[in-house]
């Protein structure tokens, strides 16, 4: 009996998990938050630093260089391991935003 029961009528969807290796010659992608990250090499640590404009500043944080507040709408960076041992979603959600200053003194 077709079209009969609880799933009658309903869209059967697939759902295909993302591919998390690397196949070939492919270089892996650095996580990115949006815009133009980049890898800096600082004390011996790889860091992605991702700059973000004053527009794209939606609201406060505290800069772990000065302690201070990096204010909404005012242009800073973020800047998060590319190295660490722990993968790289732990490294995106340590991410923390820096004045730029403060990041270029560090």
């Amino acid at each position: 009996m077709r079209g009969v029961g609880p799933l009658a009528g309903r869209q059967l969807v697939l759902i295909v998990p993302r591919r998390n290796r690397v196949r070939g010659d492919e270089e892996p992608q650095p996580l990115r938050i949006g815009g133009a990250a980049r890898i800096e090499q600082r004390q011996g640590r790889s860091w992605h630093v991702q700059p973000i404009s004053g527009a794209q500043a939606l609201k406060p944080y505290r800069c772990p260089g000065c302690g201070g507040v990096v204010e909404e709408g005012v242009a800073h960076v973020v800047a998060w391991r590319a190295d660490g041992v722990l993968g790289d979603q732990a490294d995106l959600d340590a991410r923390r935003h820096w004045h730029a200053h403060c990041w270029r003194a560090a």
